[in-house]
């Protein structure tokens, strides 16, 4: 058996890297998994400034870039689920958005968490969320304002009723008080929907620079 040349090893290695980066940008990183760091505290407590989110995209469906086919998961966003989206104030997301989630992208990316889905009636009582009339109990809910403004004025602690469209969800942040969110841009479509988050793999407190090694590799 005769020994292969240098050249021959080198363009079977450039073959495999190309290869494997193929299936990476194409497959691994549209449909099973990206990351995504959170800016701002709207999640709070759940989430924090400076935690970076490993997104899992295959439970919802992957998108396939360009052509717009998503490729059926295993089940659709429900209430009480953390989901990441696009917002439904910003742009269609554009091929190289998607693939890659450029930092300089005019497609914002947000983290909420769903509170009803399609056919269901969203109302915000002075602060306390109803869905179908009935109080919901969330422990993973923070204020941070103990005042209440009336919903004429700003649809923060009052807000509703409104029913959910079909294919539609309502998102909300867990900090109530500083979240901006489907009260403001309304329900999100299925179709902006991105992944879950499926763990923190790194996390840190930005304005000291200090690594929260004890929320590293959390999962959700």
């Amino acid at each position: 058996m005769s020994k292969k040349s240098f050249k021959e090893e080198l363009k079977e290695w450039k073959n495999a890297i190309i290869w494997s980066l193929l299936v990476f940008l194409f497959i691994v990183k549209p449909f099973v998994v990206s990351g995504y760091k959170i800016p701002s505290g709207s999640m709070e407590d759940t989430m924090l400034i400076g935690d970076y989110l490993m997104v899992d995209k295959f439970t919802y469906g992957g998108e396939v870039p360009l052509v717009n086919i998503r490729v059926p998961g295993f089940r659709d966003p429900r209430p009480g689920d953390i989901v990441v989206f696009w917002s439904p104030e910003g742009p269609k997301p554009s091929f190289w958005d998607q693939l890659f989630f450029w930092k300089k992208s005019k497609n914002l990316r947000l983290v909420k968490r769903c509170v009803a889905e399609g056919g269901q009636t969203v109302e915000v009582r002075d602060k306390q969320l109803y869905v179908d009339g009935k109080r919901l109990d969330e422990p993973y809910v923070k204020h941070i304002d103990a005042r209440v403004y009336p919903g004429e004025y700003i649809p923060r602690d009052n807000f509703g009723p409104v029913t959910v469209p079909e294919g539609y969800y309502f998102m909300m942040g867990d900090n109530r008080d500083d979240s901006h969110d489907s009260r403001f841009f309304g329900p999100v479509s299925r179709k902006k929907v991105i992944g879950t988050p499926l763990l923190i793999y790194f996390s840190m407190e930005e304005n000291r620079r200090d690594i929260r090694f004890e929320r590293i590799l959390k999962f959700f």
